[in-house]
């Protein structure tokens, strides 16, 4: 199920590359000539010619190690990111984050399309996906959908998708749709194993997304630092997910919140500062941290989590 809009303003950027991926460049060492006299009967040797073909290569091989990297150092990403999902993911399920920018007019269609498909699709037996929750935004970027879809691991996403394109009202459905969107987006998502995402249940309120692009090679130390500190968030409020981007902009990180309402929301925030161990978390993970979003958003009627 393919999926919609920006993260964030950010977000189109790819991350590692959605955003500036701090680089290292072995500098070149070139060793001095000794320079000792010739006697005049000896005629210097005239050095080769370089071949022009073997200075457009070199020339070439800076200039794409400057624009995209060195090979090594988008080898040590590749393995840093499988690293980061057997160390810190539960394993169990990926989630697509999907984002959606809807056109303003097209709100209220969009909302009752999805009414009409969205649950179809998750509780059908033959596809292996269920629907996390569907909300629509309140503060942050506006006229946004955001959806998270629970899949049985990538064999699930896989067999899914394969039985979508060929299922003749779900196609019908994406070209109902298209028209009504200005973008869409997705990011693949690993849940982190420490927080095991919400069972469906009615909160009757209002859902924090908060996302973090972090720095990349910095995921397992904030992970860490952050983990210490949930305990003092846990005393007020029970968090609701948590996850990281393996697929699509990478090095960014979510969790989710749900509260009464935004008046609570400040108070149990309040609160968490008050409690040994919270400010010191977020002293040690804001300097992990390269842009940070706090998007408010409020259920669909469909949507699981209320």
């Amino acid at each position: 199920m393919r999926i919609v809009g920006h993260l964030s303003r950010r977000l189109p950027r790819q991350i590692v590359p959605l955003h500036g991926q701090t680089r290292c460049f072995n500098r070149s060492s070139f060793q001095g000539l000794s320079a000792s006299s010739t006697p005049s009967d000896t005629i210097p040797e005239k050095p080769e010619p370089s071949h022009p073909s073997t200075k457009t290569s070199k020339a070439k091989a800076i200039v794409s190690s400057i624009l995209h990297g060195s090979e090594k150092a988008k080898r040590d990403e590749a393995d840093d990111n499988q690293t980061y999902s057997k160390i810190l993911a539960r394993g169990k399920y990926v989630h697509e984050l999907q984002i959606h920018n809807v056109k303003p007019e097209a709100m209220q269609d969009y909302i009752q399309l999805l009414d009409e498909n969205y649950p179809r699709v998750a509780d059908m037996p033959e596809f292996k996906v269920k629907l996390f929750g569907s909300w629509t935004t309140e503060f942050g970027e506006l006229d946004r959908a955001v959806h998270i879809w629970e899949y049985n691991n990538y064999p699930g996403y896989i067999e899914t998708q394969a039985l979508l394109k060929k299922d003749v009202r779900y196609q019908a459905f994406l070209r109902q749709l298209a028209p009504m969107l200005r973008s869409r987006q997705n990011q693949m998502l690993l849940e982190f194993a420490f927080w095991q995402g919400s069972s469906p249940e009615i909160h009757d309120g209002i859902y924090e997304l908060r996302s973090y692009l972090l720095k990349p090679g910095r995921l397992l130390e904030w992970e860490t630092e952050w983990r210490r500190g949930l305990e003092a968030r846990r005393r007020f409020v029970q968090p609701v997910g948590a996850w990281f981007s393996q697929l699509g902009p990478l090095n960014w990180v979510h969790h989710m919140w749900a509260y009464p309402d935004l008046q609570v929301r400040k108070q149990m925030r309040e609160k968490a500062w008050q409690v040994d161990g919270w400010a010191q978390t977020v002293a040690r993970t804001v300097p992990l941290i390269e842009t940070m979003e706090s998007t408010i958003m409020k259920p669909m009627p469909f949507s699981p989590l209320k």
